[in-house]
């Protein structure tokens, strides 16, 4: 039996529904035996070629274990494949030579090679070969001095080799999901028969390694490959604009657009093995929101600042710059600090009867701290802020008097 080993073919594999003929069919290739003893023809027949090339015969030709019957004046085997249209690929075996003349009872075999990956040494190597079984070509290798591996798997894509008888009479040994389980079978068993008899299904993308075991049995090996997707989304931070307008004061903001976060969605692909994940392969990253920015107004008018001359003369014509004892003012001030005009609030920045910061304080004109400004001053340079942005200066205390 010849094998070829730097033939670059890859095998593949597919899972069609099985077929109740496969085991006969198997059964029907006694190919050793078979061309052993249509060898020991080959004298005799040479001897009476001169006669049997001119003379009307009948042969038996067995192709691949399927035997017929066939009446032909071919006087040489190379003339009977010839006139049944029978060629012969370059690994192909045949018995008796082509060259050897026929006679009457002749017996042709033919047994067509086809190839097989096996993993050497972890390297996939295909060979072609007329072997009856996997555990056969195993066996050659082992008796070669290599160990090896048949591959397999339930992808279609090409030719059925789990119909390839996988052990004749021999112990088969599955091991998936875990577990492992031996039987021995009488006669042939195909790898799909194998399966069928241990309960195993395959999926699109389960892949399989029949290795040889000990006493010339074979070992089953199913590995699970899974794919599954996985979908993450990522968020994607808004940016903010900041535009100059001249309705607000120096300081002073507002939002008119809200910022909102877009999003980015990830999809990968998982590939697990027997349960374990080895493999993450992203296959789409887009954005699926666009974020939205966000639009702030900055204020750029000057602040209107109060003279000492105004602010006394606003004095003597109203009110404003007299210290309230009654009505709101008064409640603001006894809200905010108690009352205590000196007063400063535990971290410092507040100040006075309407707890100014001394910044807000110099930008209503006042100069120094308003703690220790008079009353009447205090009161006129929050009336000036109210004026100027309203009762919000005092959010707390102006919402519990109901000014807001």
């Amino acid at each position: 039996m010849t094998k070829d080993l730097n033939e670059t073919a890859r095998l593949t594999l597919e899972t069609p529904p099985v077929d109740s003929s496969e085991a006969e069919k198997a059964t029907r290739r006694p190919r050793r035996g078979l061309i052993l003893s249509t060898a020991l023809l080959v004298p005799a027949l040479v001897a009476g070629g001169a006669v049997a090339a001119s003379a009307h015969k009948t042969v038996e030709l067995d192709m691949d274990g399927e035997v017929r019957t066939v009446s032909t004046w071919a006087g040489s085997v190379d003339g009977l494949l010839e006139a049944e249209g029978i060629e012969l690929g370059e690994h192909d075996e045949l018995a008796p030579g082509a060259d050897t003349a026929l006679t009457d009872g002749s017996v042709v075999v033919v047994r067509v090679a086809e190839p097989m990956e096996i993993l050497i040494d972890g390297e996939p190597t295909t060979i072609w070969t007329t072997a009856d079984s996997a555990a056969e070509v195993l066996e050659d290798l082992r008796a070669s001095g290599r160990e090896g591996s048949v591959v397999a798997s339930s992808r279609s894509n090409g030719r059925d080799v789990l119909s390839l008888p996988l052990a004749i009479g021999q112990n088969v040994t599955i091991r998936v999901d875990g577990s492992e389980t031996t039987t021995s079978f009488d006669g042939v068993i195909t790898l799909r028969g194998a399966l069928n008899e241990f309960g195993v299904t395959l999926s699109d993308t389960d892949e399989i390694a029949i290795t040889a075991g000990d006493g010339g049995s074979v070992i089953v090996k199913v590995t699970r490959i899974v794919h599954t997707e996985r979908t993450e989304v990522e968020t994607i931070p808004f940016e903010t604009e900041t535009r100059q307008t001249g309705d607000l004061y120096k300081g002073e903001t507002r939002v008119i657009q809200a910022g909102t976060a877009g999003s980015r969605t990830i999809v990968y692909d998982i590939v697990t093995v027997d349960g374990v994940e080895t493999q993450t392969v992203e296959v789409s990253n887009a954005v699926t929101a666009e974020p939205v920015t966000r639009i702030v107004e900055a204020g750029t008018k000057a602040r209107p600042v109060a003279s000492t001359s105004s602010a006394s003369s606003s004095s003597a014509s109203s009110s404003v710059g007299s210290a309230p004892t009654s009505g709101v003012w008064a409640a603001l001030a006894q809200c905010e600090s108690g009352g205590n005009p000196t007063i400063v609030s535990a971290n410092g920045l507040y100040h006075g009867l309407y707890q100014f910061s001394v910044a807000t304080w110099a930008s209503v004109g006042g100069s120094g701290l308003p703690s220790q400004a008079s009353v009447a001053e205090q009161t006129m340079r929050a009336q000036i802020l109210q004026a100027r942005a309203g009762w919000g200066q005092w959010p707390a205390c102006a919402a519990k008097l109901g000014l807001l």
